[in-house]
Formats: C-alpha cells, sequence, structure tokens
C-alpha cells in the first residue's frame, strides 16, 4: 500500500519537553549567558559607589543592628567594626567580580588559562580604579587608592583561588585517569 501523502515528513513534531532545554540557548545569544552576571554586579558596584552607600549612610544602618546584637558597645567599638564591615566589602565584592569576570572570559570553554585569568584581574582592577574615580564625583564620598588597592587585593585573591581549583580539578582528574588505567 502506498503513502496516500508521500510530501509529509514521518518523524512527529518534536514536543516541547524535547525543546525546553535548548530553548534559552536559541534565544540568549552565547555571549550574553557568559557576561550577564558581570555585567550586573558591576552595575551593583556602581550603585555601592553612590551616595546611598556613603559611610554615613551605611552607619545608620549597622549602628542599631549591632546595638541589638551588643548592646553596650562604644562609639570606637563600633565605628572599628564599621569600618572593618565597609573594607570587607571592598575585598569581597571584588572577588566576585573577578570570578564573574572570568566566567565571561572564559565563556564555554572549558579549563584554565593563564590568558583568561589574567585578563580577568586586569579587568577587575582597572574597574577598581574607574570605581574610585566615580567616587571622587559624589559629594559625600572620597577617592582613595588604597580602596582601589584592596579592590585589585581581592580580585587577585579570586585570581589565585581560580588558578588552584583549576589546578587540583586538573591534578585529580588525571591522578582518577591514571588509577582506571591500571588494571587490577
Amino acid at each position: 500500500m502506498s503513502d496516500p501523502q508521500p510530501w509529509r515528513n514521518p518523524r512527529p513534531a518534536p514536543q516541547l519537553e524535547e525543546m525546553q532545554p535548548r530553548l534559552p540557548k536559541l534565544l540568549i545569544p552565547a555571549w550574553l549567558r557568559a557576561w550577564w552576571p558581570a555585567l550586573v554586579w558591576a552595575c551593583i558596584i556602581f550603585t555601592l559607589s553612590t551616595d546611598s552607600f556613603s559611610s554615613a549612610n551605611t552607619a545608620t544602618i549597622f549602628s542599631p543592628v549591632l546595638s541589638w546584637f551588643v548592646p553596650h558597645l562604644t562609639e570606637e567599638q563600633f565605628d572599628y567594626i564599621h569600618h572593618v564591615i565597609r573594607k570587607s566589602a571592598h575585598f569581597t565584592e571584588y572577588f566576585i567580580f573577578c570570578m564573574l569576570i572570568f566566567r565571561g572570559v572564559r565563556g564555554d570553554r572549558k579549563g584554565w588559562q593563564w590568558t583568561w585569568g589574567i585578563s580577568a584581574l586586569a579587568v577587575a582592577a582597572g574597574y577598581s580604579i574607574l570605581d574610585e574615580v566615580h567616587q571622587a564625583f559624589v559629594a559625600s564620598r572620597t577617592a582613595s587608592p588604597y580602596d582601589s588597592l584592596l579592590d585589585s587585593i581581592g580580585a587577585f585573591f579570586a585570581f589565585a583561588v581560580l588558578w588552584l581549583w583549576f589546578r587540583l580539578r586538573r591534578a585529580s582528574s588525571e591522578t582518577a585517569d591514571s588509577d582506571s588505567a591500571v588494571p587490577s
């Protein structure tokens, strides 16, 4: 018996469940999937450099919280803790930023390359300089080369952690491969 409709495709149409894993890759370009976290984080850093997050404004937020945890906290102790929190934020935000930039530079590729890591470190350090320049134009903020240095140190630590992470992963995969190659 011959097929009454030979022009029809004998393969059924794909179901939604088959297409869903591929939809994000079809709708969002690969470069944007790799870079969007770093771009969002750069916007967050820019926002943290505005008047809303000046030392005076963050003190009004931290003072009641710290006073609730430690009611007998003196003004000098609060100033010291507030200073440590703010400087830790510098280090942490650029640690995260460097990791996200590395993710963007690496894209869909796997593993570690020195050029990717150095590029991420250089972009994060450069952005820290621009961030301090931005703060020079905000009335309630001051630009400090020490803050930029602290930001860059945070980015360098991220660079070192990434290098160590990929080095240890490569070493563990090589030992797993050599163990599987040895007959028992």
